[in-house]
């Protein structure tokens, strides 16, 4: 058992680093002073399903699921 403890423990360490990272990558979502002038509404904003950003979202959901259940995982005692 140590040693499937060991490799979930390794594998929740990196999905950490990953979501962290995945979380900084990201812009924000705020639409500043570009929203005044319309500026929001580029080629950008209205492709965002097949951006680079909605990949973002969908990677950091993803390691946002598996972070809660390595999480649960490893609070139960063996």
């Amino acid at each position: 058992m140590a040693v499937l403890r060991t490799i979930i423990t390794v594998i929740f360490i990196i999905d950490c680093i990953a979501l962290v990272a995945l979380v900084l990558m990201q812009e924000g979502k705020t639409a500043g002073l570009g929203a005044i002038s319309g500026a929001a509404e580029s080629y950008w904003g209205k492709n965002k399903g097949r951006s680079m950003e909605e990949t973002l979202v969908k990677l950091t959901k993803i390691c946002a699921i598996i972070f809660i259940l390595l999480s649960a995982v490893l609070n139960i005692k063996f």
